[in-house]
């Protein structure tokens, strides 16, 4: 009875294998492939999988791209029982996996949880599978895609990317990728190319490559072995050759390298010789020599000597011996690479630097006419009024700092960047430009005339503004944030570049100068303005008020200055000190420039701006020499030219 129920339960066995069988395909091509590479791929080692990695890359096999990115991204499983590769998905229930296929995701039956193992490469074989990706992206119909797998070759080259390379630049037909990917195979083609004409060619079309990649990839083809030898180096692509006792290279450094080399014996220290007489003591004596005789740092060398003669000490060389070892050998450092290939690298180096100096020079001159726009706005406003008014306003900084600080409040309850600068320009204008005339209203009108009382009495009002902005604002630096559209950067190249916020101060310098100079000579204030400061009892005789255009005036100055607080705000500190920081060159670049001309305060502001890069770019690493340096340059400029650069004329140079 036992033995037709087990035959009935091995039949509806057979039937369950046969249609388990039936339900689940034959492996496609891609699978079998893996199949072949099963045991390298469960190994999962950076030293062994690469094969396995070729293959499936080199297979043309549809889906192959797809395989390489789910095995890279550790969605590939394999099933313990016939080593097939899947993708899994939850099941029914927590012990239960849905199989799919690794390619097309079509559901191939279940299995549970302890029947499948998933495929876990390591970061190393995720960059091998990466490198192996290059291949499919590199042709891939999205740009984006393209783009990215050239970032990926430029962040990890390998020699076997330079053929995979070139086939997709004959095919790449959009012209910014085309460039980028042409300039990539240069660079490959100068690390790994084997052909020496080819690398040389490659290596002379980037003279004019200003980009740090290139110069990355160029000198360490320079770089060098050292060598010492007994014959002079007939075929060595010599570098230099060094001499021993010089400066660079000492005898004790020659001496040393040929000890590194295996040349020559050890140096034997005072220390080592002490102890080899210590442990060669017998009887009292070394060597046959009293211990009681070696007191002496010349009868303890001696002892020393004589253990050698015996044999029981390896032989120290004097210093003259040592010498004389070393000028046996010439020594030289030498190029790892072929002549041929270090020619050509130092001729497109030199052209490189030659350029990059240009560049960099270029660059100063950004830079400098940067921060004469900032010198120009900061001046401008002290300009007019000491050269109108002749008042020596120690306070015209404080002006700068309430206009930046009237910037950061309106961004507390002004959420928008870009509106709030906007609200704050015309607002900071307003503000200083009131705080200007009651200052001339209380304080300067009295004071006219008497030059130390008026710098006495503003600068006790410039420090009066700081306290009061600590006591409103604190000690700490308050942020201005510029927009979102003025961060970063305007690019030319690796070398040239230009924050955009310094391009809108420089624009708005520009801007600024050409409202002040159809102010002052197409409205009746600036006809009022030039009469006072040409000839004042004249003007005052042709009905003018002296006393209304002062005030203006010097609220005009100082409403410029809340404006220029506002745009150095958005890249310097807000504290309460910021206006100190521009009070010294404001004032040099209205004597400098001359006093009381706005063409004046321009050639001023510039000649500032560049002097001082200029300097700091001699001595980088110390800006108070290099603002020492340009105090001094303007103390004997002013011997040449009291009057300034675009000095008045006529009357108004008399008054």
């Amino acid at each position: 009875m036992l033995r037709p129920f087990r035959l009935l339960l091995a039949g509806l066995l057979v039937c369950l294998a046969t249609a388990s069988a039936i339900a689940q395909p034959a492996p496609t091509p891609i699978e079998e492939l893996l199949l072949q590479n099963s045991e390298l791929i469960d190994k999962s080692s950076r030293r062994t999988i690469e094969p396995a990695i070729e293959a499936l890359r080199d297979s043309d096999l549809p889906g192959a791209e797809t395989v390489l990115t789910r095995w890279r991204d550790r969605e590939l499983w394999r099933r313990k029982s016939d080593g097939r590769f899947f993708l899994v998905a939850p099941g029914a229930d927590r012990d239960t996996y849905v199989l799919r296929h690794v390619v097309t995701d079509e559901e191939l039956g279940t299995a549970g949880r302890r029947d499948v193992d998933q495929i876990k490469p390591n970061s190393g074989i995720q960059g091998l599978i990466n490198s192996a990706l290059v291949q499919f992206q590199l042709t891939n119909p999205d740009p984006a895609a393209r783009r990215a797998s050239l970032d990926a070759i430029s962040r990890n080259p390998s020699a076997d990317q330079l053929p995979i390379l070139r086939e997709a630049l004959q095919e790449e037909a959009e012209p910014g990728i085309k460039a980028t990917m042409t300039r990539l195979e240069r660079l490959l083609t100068i690390r790994f190319d084997e052909d020496i004409a080819t690398r040389v060619s490659a290596i002379e079309s980037l003279a004019g490559d200003l980009s740090v990649e290139a110069r990355a990839t160029l000198n360490p083809l320079l770089s060098t072995t050292r060598k010492a030898s007994r014959e002079e180096l007939e075929d060595a692509n010599v570098a230099r050759e060094l001499s021993p006792g010089s400066d660079e290279f000492s005898y004790d450094a020659a001496y040393d390298f040929l000890v590194g080399e295996n040349l020559a014996p050890k140096t034997i220290n005072a220390a080592a010789k002490d102890a080899a007489l210590t442990a060669n003591i017998a009887d009292g004596s070394v060597a046959g020599i009293p211990i009681t005789t070696l007191n002496t740092r010349e009868a303890r060398d001696a002892a020393y000597v004589k253990l050698a003669a015996d044999g029981a000490v390896s032989p120290a060389l004097t210093e003259a011996e040592r010498t004389a070892l070393v000028d046996e050998f010439n020594f030289y450092d030498v190029y790892a690479e072929n002549p041929a290939v270090t020619e050509a690298v130092l001729g497109t180096i030199g052209a490189i630097n030659f350029r990059v100096h240009l560049n960099e020079f270029a660059d100063l001159a950004l830079d400098a006419l940067s921060l004469a726009s900032i010198y120009f706005l900061a001046a401008i406003g002290l300009a007019i009024t000491f050269g109108v008014m002749g008042v020596i306003n120690m306070a015209h900084g404080e002006f700068i700092m309430m206009g930046a600080y009237t910037g950061y409040v309106v961004q507390q309850f002004v959420p928008d960047r870009t509106l709030s600068i906007v609200v704050a320009l015309p607002l900071a204008f307003i503000i200083t430009f009131a705080a200007g005339v009651l200052l001339e209203r209380l304080v300067i009108r009295w004071l006219y005339h008497r030059p130390l009382e008026t710098l006495l009495a503003t600068f006790g009002v410039s420090i009066a503004l700081q306290q009061l902005a600590k006591n409103i604002f604190g000690t700490q630096a308050r942020p201005l944030t510029a927009p979102g559209w003025l961060d970063g950067a305007l690019v030319f190249n690796d070398v040239v570049a230009i924050s955009y916020i310094r391009i809108a101060i420089f624009v708005l310098a520009v801007v600024f100068f050409l409202l002040l100079l159809f102010v002052l000579n197409r409205t009746r204030l600036g006809l009022e303005v030039r009469a006072v400061r040409q000839n004042p009892r004249m003007a005052s005789s042709m009905g003018i008020d002296r006393e209304r255009v002062n005030m203006l005036t010097f609220g005009l100055g100082s409403g410029i200055a809340g404006i220029a607080g506002v745009a150095i705000g958005l890249f310097a500190q807000v504290t309460s000190e910021i206006g100190q920081a521009y009070i010294v060159q404001s004032f040099m670049t209205v004597v400098v420039g001359g006093v009381g001309n706005v063409w004046g305060t321009l050639a001023g502001a510039t000649l500032i701006g560049f002097l001082q890069k200029g300097i700091e770019w001699f001595n980088p690493s110390n800006t108070l020499a290099a603002q020492t340096y340009m105090i001094v340059f303007i103390i004997i400029f002013i011997q040449f030219r009291p009057r300034g650069i675009v000095a008045l004329k006529g009357r108004a140079a008399e008054a």
